[in-house]
């Protein structure tokens, strides 16, 4: 089977038949035979598109939520960005759930931090052009890992205590920390840095 529109086709088929999986038992108890049985597929099939089950998760997390959030203007359309993933997350409860259940708290961070990771680093780099910074390579990374752990850590906790919040409220609250603490550290510590 070539790549292409046919390939993306056959993965958005077995993504669906995971996700509806999922609404009815663990990840732990999902087979390929199950999905490729549901999708009218052989194994082989499966297999060109995917390593394992955890691979098609993360695949569909990844083209349901992350490959649009990297189509974002991340300067601009911050707040737009964060309110894009809280939704997600709200509406999707039940894969989070599904991967909580099967691979504990930890994982699920895991989830989301490789690809927070991705869109947090871009935001810090088109900063860093827009006010003509140029930090030290390390403190970019430090920055990096720090914004990573702190968004993660906030959605996962949203995810985790089931409890009513403004997501408006909350949206702002985290631009606005964002924005402010970015620029002043880059700028402080650009300064620094061609000082030394």
């Amino acid at each position: 089977m070539h790549m292409g529109v046919t390939s993306l086709n056959t993965k958005k088929m077995l993504s669906s038949s995971l996700k509806k999986f999922m609404l009815k038992k663990p990840l732990s108890k999902i087979t390929v035979s199950e999905i490729v049985a549901d999708c009218g597929i052989n194994r082989k099939t499966f297999y060109y598109h995917f390593e394992d089950i955890s691979d098609l998760l993360k695949w569909t997390l990844e083209q349901e939520a992350f490959d649009i959030v990297k189509k974002f203007d991340l300067i601009h359309d911050t707040e737009e960005v964060i309110s894009f993933v809280l939704t997600y997350v709200e509406e999707n409860k039940h894969i989070l759930q599904c991967i909580h259940d099967s691979v504990g708290r930890d994982e699920v961070k895991r989830f989301f931090r490789k690809d927070i990771y991705a869109v947090v680093l871009r935001l810090i780099q088109e900063t860093e052009k827009l006010h003509q910074i140029q930090p030290v390579k390390d403190y970019e990374i430090f920055l990096c890992d720090f914004y990573t752990n702190a968004i993660s850590g906030q959605i996962v906790e949203l995810f985790y205590t089931h409890e009513p919040y403004d997501k408006k409220k909350f949206t702002r609250y985290l631009v606005t920390t964002l924005k402010a603490t970015l620029i002043s550290a880059l700028e402080e510590n650009g300064k620094n840095f061609s000082q030394t």
